[in-house]
């Protein structure tokens, strides 16, 4: 059990204790007495303001103890610790956490890992599709059960798809069963302004490792423009929910550089037998000491 009384010994040597600091520290460092803390029994620490400005807030902590029954006071360990009002460094953060969408610049490369939850095989060269792919026979049914009697009221009111094959079916996918749709020149206007925005004369472009045509994040559209563009759903990505070119890419390509695992850091080992010494105090000029055994002036 440990006293929260310190020592009264231990607390009384306080010069023992700044004698200990001083040694540790440059010269004219260790400031006032803060103050005592009682550690266990017999062993308190004595801790000091440090007065360089490169640790602002920090204290030497001085523990000193005593044997049972004994009256010498001995020191223990001198340490350099942040109080309560210390200078820290923020608290380290992962890049992957880091990372907001825009921050990536031309040249800049974003990793994904090998498992990353937004990316899927594309064709294996195997006819059935994986589990989780869009165009799988388990999406289709959980799509099928999720569309099911969302239109209220009788049949009659419910709406009516035309036949696959017939004309008014390729109308209703292509998107031609409006009043009025792009002409030619609506079209070449509009890719003229997407490629100028995110094509492949963009800065971006130029030092991207792949174009958007091989990458994952790439969402095609249809018709004719799907044939040259397509939309980013890299949230990361500098074009995200923008129309690109094919020939557009950024450092954030899906295929760019996949992220190994982390390897599993091992236990740490502590050798107790060993002590490494850190001197801190400013080393003596070897030149002067040099000079001086040589007698010069």
């Amino acid at each position: 059990m440990r006293s929260r009384t310190p020592d009264r010994l231990c607390a009384e040597a306080v010069e023992l204790a700044r004698t200990a600091a001083e040694e540790a520290a440059l010269p004219g460092m260790v400031g006032e007495h803060v103050e005592v803390a009682a550690d266990g029994d017999r062993v308190v620490t004595h801790y000091f303001a440090c007065e360089d400005p490169g640790y602002r807030g920090w204290r030497w902590a001085v523990t000193v103890t005593r044997a049972s029954r004994a009256k010498l006071v001995t020191l223990d360990e001198t340490v350099l610790l942040p109080g309560p009002d210390a200078l820290l460094a923020p608290e380290w953060v992962p890049w992957s956490e880091r990372l907001r969408p825009g921050d990536m610049g031309p040249g800049d490369l974003l990793p994904t890992e090998a498992d990353d939850l937004r990316l899927e095989p594309g064709w294996t060269g195997e006819d059935v599709p994986p589990p989780n792919s869009a165009v799988s026979e388990e999406m289709a049914q959980l799509a099928e059960a999720e569309d099911a009697d969302i239109t209220a009221g009788p049949p009659s009111a419910q709406p009516t798809t035309p036949l696959r094959g017939t004309i008014a079916a390729v109308a209703e996918e292509l998107g031609l069963r409006r009043a009025r749709v792009l002409s030619r020149y609506g079209l070449h206007t509009a890719a003229d302004r997407w490629d100028e925005t995110h094509g492949a004369k963009t800065p971006m472009a130029q030092a991207a490792p792949a174009s958007c045509e091989s990458c994952g994040f790439l969402a095609r559209i249809g018709g004719s423009l799907g044939q040259a563009f397509g939309v980013c759903a890299n949230e990361f990505g500098p074009a995200d929910g923008h129309v690109v070119s094919l020939a557009y890419g950024c450092g954030g390509h899906s295929e760019a550089a996949v992220m190994p695992k982390p390897p599993r850091p091992s236990e740490p080992v502590i050798d107790e037998t060993l002590v490494d010494p850190l001197p801190l105090r400013q080393a003596a000029d070897s030149e002067d000491e040099s000079s001086e055994d040589l007698g010069h002036a």
